[in-house]
């Protein structure tokens, strides 16, 4: 590959934030549905399908979207409410989000993937007033056995989304009928850029979660970020995709609602099969759906890297771009992008209240394999010490983003506040610094190194421990699918490293692969650093966002300290 000039200095210097004073996300994507052949999304329930794909021009997106905002307001939905949105990628996410907008509401994403006790949660916690609900994510609902409805008094309507299997429960109201009764005109609330436009939950790992409210001109603050790290998009004839659930921040800010925004087709197909990410499946839709430019998050590469080594071999690929972030990449799947992609992975840094912080562009700045990038333009963003001071470079800190950006104007990538939870907010905070709970160090040319999170950190054999690098270290191996590495008690050491490793086809966890193992980690590594104890697991505990979930297999280790058997 062709060695990128680095045009970081000037790219910062010459870039300035211009948010109106009056911005709304659903006028801002509609503007372009007066081109009527204009592709807003290509629908794609099966890449491997023979059928057609479908297509929804934002001509078709602004009469649906018109059609709900009328329906909604008949049924008392005003500006403020919430309206739980319970979806699949699809069409209707999208027309559901820029309804919720164009009226002046705020959109709440949920995933399908919540139980009852987490759809509970967050419906009684925000008061959703709607919740639009997919068919097949009803049951939570409407059985009496989880009692979600009692408990959320404020939820006064449910719209169901397809055909449920039992009939349309009495209580509810259908989306199809709704959208054939209303108007396809409408005229949208105004709102201003710092109005409330959107709440996600946090995913909850250190607590209950959080609902972090965002600002319509939070997209905004996204964009910088967004169009480096997707190799200056839109270019004409690109096409997006994500596997991502548009449920989370990922999904929605990192995806659906920029390309949105941009007026150009996002595909909907999130490549699973029997409810799991299937890599393969992926490479079928990115071929047939010609995908440009994606989000693939760090679990994914490394599946999709192990299935097929060398996919431009196997498939007719049009990827120019695939950014990636949620976790640390890892130099593996990095030189893998290089090599058998023909790109350079941009690896990307943020958090749902402060999102698109860092990242690589590799378009614009030589990206180093390892390092999460630089701070994209029109953002302030330093390593940290727990006064708030900046670290000396190579120094490990919290990486935090200030509210004013290099040139003293305001950011608008930053949040609200925490829904209903002031104490909260108020600890985000130490001055203008807003903190991540990230660890990081950076180099003297200013890159990021990722250290993991703050609680994920441990000490072995008085050893400081960060999970990422050893991880990464186990996915170079053949036999690695995925790895994740935790804390296991100890009454000598305090604590010795766990891995868990998913296995890739083909290989069988025995006595001989563990010693293999840990070999290949000792040459590689320190040798503190190697696994004492290595579990063979089927699947890697997962947020609903993409995340490793090392809180459960720590909390695993912790039961199993108490006086069962060891693992291999």
């Amino acid at each position: 590959m062709t060695q990128t000039i680095d045009r970081y200095a000037d790219l910062v210097r010459a870039f300035r934030w211009d948010v109106p004073a009056d911005f709304n996300i659903a006028q801002a994507a509609l503007r372009w549905a007066d081109d009527p052949a204009r592709i807003a999304m290509i629908h794609a329930p099966d890449a491997a399908d023979g059928d057609a794909l479908a297509t929804l021009t934002y001509a078709d997106l602004r009469v649906a979207t018109n059609r709900l905002s009328n329906a909604l307001a008949a049924l008392g939905v005003a500006r403020g409410d919430r309206i739980g949105i319970v979806l699949p990628q699809g069409p209707e996410v999208a027309i559901a989000h820029l309804a919720a907008h164009q009226l002046g509401a705020i959109a709440m994403p949920l995933s399908l993937l919540f139980g009852p006790e987490a759809l509970e949660f967050r419906l009684q916690d925000s008061e959703a007033m709607v919740a639009i609900v997919a068919a097949s994510g009803l049951a939570p609902f409407v059985d009496p056995a989880h009692g979600l409805r009692a408990a959320c008094p404020a939820l006064r309507h449910l719209v169901v989304v397809g055909h449920p299997a039992d009939g349309l429960p009495a209580s509810a109201l259908a989306w199809d009928a709704l959208l054939a009764d209303a108007s396809t005109s409408f005229t949208p609330a105004g709102t201003r850029a710092v109005d409330p436009a959107i709440l996600i939950y946090t995913s909850g790992t250190t607590g209950l979660p959080k609902g972090a409210l965002l600002p319509q001109q939070a997209l905004l603050g996204n964009l910088s970020g967004f169009t480096l790290s997707q190799n200056d998009f839109p270019q004409p004839g690109d096409v997006f995709w994500s596997p991502a659930d548009w449920a989370w921040t990922g999904g929605l800010m990192d995806a659906l609602l920029p390309t949105l925004y941009f007026g150009m087709p996002i595909v909907a197909g999130d490549a699973r099969r029997d409810g799991r990410f299937d890599p393969v499946e992926a490479f079928a839709l990115i071929e047939r759906a010609r995908v440009t430019n994606a989000f693939i998050f760090p679990t994914a590469l490394k599946m999709m890297m192990k299935a097929v080594p060398k996919p431009r071999a196997r498939y007719d690929l049009a990827l120019r771009a695939i950014m990636s972030g949620g976790e640390a990449v890892g130099s593996a799947v990095f030189e893998w992008g290089r090599a058998e992609l023909g790109l350079t992975i941009n690896e990307m840094f943020g958090q749902t209240e402060i999102n698109y912080l860092v990242g690589n562009a590799s378009l614009h700045w030589p990206a180093r394999p390892g390092s999460i990038g630089r701070p994209y333009p029109g953002h302030r963003v330093a390593v940290i010490d727990d006064d708030g001071q900046v670290c000396a470079p190579h120094a490990v800190g919290d990486v935090a983003a200030h509210r004013l950006d290099p040139h003293g104007e305001p950011d608008p990538v930053f949040f609200l506040e925490y829904w209903k939870n002031p104490t909260a907010t108020a600890a985000k905070f130490t001055g203008d610094w807003c903190r991540t709970g990230d660890l990081a160090h950076v180099d003297e040319d200013g890159y990021l190194w990722y250290d993991g999170r703050a609680d994920d950190m441990f000490k072995a054999a008085g050893y400081r421990i960060g999970p990422s690098e050893i991880e990464n270290c186990l996915v170079r191996h053949a036999a690695v699918a995925n790895a994740a590495v935790v804390p296991s008690p100890d009454p000598e050491r305090g604590n010795f490293i766990k891995a868990f490793v998913v296995l890739a086809p083909g290989f069988t966890g025995d006595d001989a692969l563990v010693a293999a193992l840990r070999s290949h980690v000792r040459e590689r590594l320190a040798p503190y650093e190697t696994p004492r104890e290595i579990e063979f697991i089927e699947a890697l505990p997962m947020t609903t966002t993409g995340k490793v979930q090392r809180r459960v297999l720590r909390e695993r280790e912790a039961e199993r300290a108490k006086g069962s058997t060891p693992a291999r």
